[in-house]
């Protein structure tokens, strides 16, 4: 599976464009030949018409004796006064335009829904600064074919499941890599294996889960697959207790480089990050990348998020330029996070205030903040490729309300284009599918500093 580079979107704001040089001469000319009588008209006009501000002067030079003096002088005092209102004129035009502006940005769930990245993305660093190879011309081409592929899918309620988002991401990136061998753990009724499925037709899928998904047929819709090996039910076995190089062998597989596993099992993303090290596996997909104070574990969003990484670090004063843009954010975002939420005991407000959550948040470890910064050492010197999957669309196109968009990249269809959204298919789908974006991040691994 090749490596490959995204490239980055930048955004300028739009600004009235400054007046010409060809523009501002002709306005000085005007304005010289306003005051000299001088309209460009043709000779014959100018021989026969005198100016209004010349029989002014010499009537009122004549009245007083003082041609001479007064002509220059009532000249200077109009250039001056026409100056001075027309300066005034035009800042108070300035100041409307800047008001306007200034008002427009925030105000309603618009203007918060554009304001993407604006608390920070604590982007999780390489070691030697390798990024994917997809652009978001790629996402988009990637977008208008999934959709009528995702129409399709057995469980239309995947409460609890994967949403669109990160259905389509998986899908992408399973497409993108072609590997040799699927791995997921964590499968509830199925969906994830459904969408590797559709990626990749005739790859092998190794899934583990507890919970045979055949069971959740008795209640409802799910997916078995019949070119899947499960370790589930009585056959569990957890991912980290597996004995990889002998099931490899079984499938006939010595390169492990060319297995692309799926992580949706709520685990300590640092201790399957190590287990799958450990095992040699290189290309990761995590789908609950939680961002801090969020979540039941401990993820690589939550591990990278450091005051020397740009967007990381926190203040937890109460009174903080962070504490106000917060407090704002959660009156429109279910998983915005405030202050009293975010930092706990001792103002810790790494992980989840000062917590290291493992297990569906059954196992909870405290740390320090030294602990806390040596996981991210490690994690940067194991990391080759770290790119999180944007939203697939601003919230004002999906009508999502629980992420935060202050905390994400930003989407692949940006606020505002509707006719985009509608031509790929988007508008056909269900609100509720929009809302489980949790910054599922695809990763490549290798040996420390390698």
């Amino acid at each position: 599976m090749e490596r490959e580079g995204v490239s980055e979107r930048t955004h300028s704001t739009r600004r009235p464009p400054p007046l010409s040089p060809t523009a501002a001469a002709t306005s000085s000319t005007a304005i010289s030949s306003f005051f000299s009588g001088d309209d460009g008209g043709d000779e014959s006009k100018k021989s026969k018409s005198v100016p209004f501000v010349t029989r002014a002067t010499n009537f009122v030079s004549y009245r007083s004796g003082l041609g001479g003096v007064l002509f220059p002088c009532l000249v200077v005092s109009l250039i001056v006064l026409l100056f001075v209102s027309s300066s005034v004129l035009y800042t108070r035009s300035l100041v409307c335009v800047s008001d306007t502006r200034r008002l427009a940005v925030g105000d309603g769930i618009d203007g918060l829904g554009s304001d993407f990245g604006s608390l920070g993305v604590p982007w999780c660093r390489s070691k030697h600064g390798k990024t994917v190879g997809w652009t978001s011309k790629d996402l988009l081409k990637a977008l208008e074919e999934f959709v009528p592929i995702y129409e399709t899918r057995p469980i239309k309620n995947n409460m609890y499941g994967m949403g669109f988002d990160h259905s389509f991401g998986l899908w992408f990136i399973a497409r993108r890599l072609k590997p040799d061998l699927l791995i997921e753990s964590g499968a509830f009724k199925g969906h994830s294996t459904w969408v590797l499925r559709q990626a990749m037709p005739e790859t092998r899928i190794l899934s583990i889960t507890p919970r045979h998904p055949e069971k959740y047929l008795k209640k409802g819709p799910a997916y078995v697959d019949e070119n899947c090996t499960y370790f589930a039910g009585k056959d569990f076995v957890d991912f980290g207790s597996i004995d990889w190089k002998s099931v490899m062998q079984k499938h006939g597989l010595a390169d492990l480089t060319r297995v692309l596993i799926f992580f949706d099992d709520h685990q300590n993303e640092l201790k399957r990050l190590k287990q799958a090290l450990k095992a040699g596996f290189k290309h990761i997909i995590f789908e609950d990348n939680y961002d801090t104070g969020t979540g039941d574990h401990y993820s690589l969003r939550q591990i990278c998020d450091q005051f020397y990484i740009r967007g990381g670090g926190h203040s937890c004063f109460s009174d903080s330029d962070e504490a106000k843009i917060r407090s704002r954010r959660e009156k429109f975002w279910e998983k915005a996070v405030g202050i009293n939420e975010l930092c706990g005991t001792g103002e810790a407000w790494w992980g989840v205030r000062g917590y290291m959550r493992d297990n569906f948040n059954h196992s909870n470890q405290a740390i320090s903040y030294s602990q806390h910064f040596q996981n991210s050492r490690f994690v940067e010197s194991v990391l080759e490729v770290y790119w999180e999957l944007p939203p697939v669309a601003g919230p004002s196109l999906t009508h999502q309300t629980r992420y935060d968009p202050a905390r994400a990249t930003s989407p692949i269809i940006e606020d505002g284009r509707f006719g985009l959204f509608q031509r790929l298919g988007l508008s056909r789908l269900e609100i509720s599918v929009f809302n489980g974006y949790t910054q599922m991040v695809y990763v490549q691994i290798s040996e420390p500093w390698s």
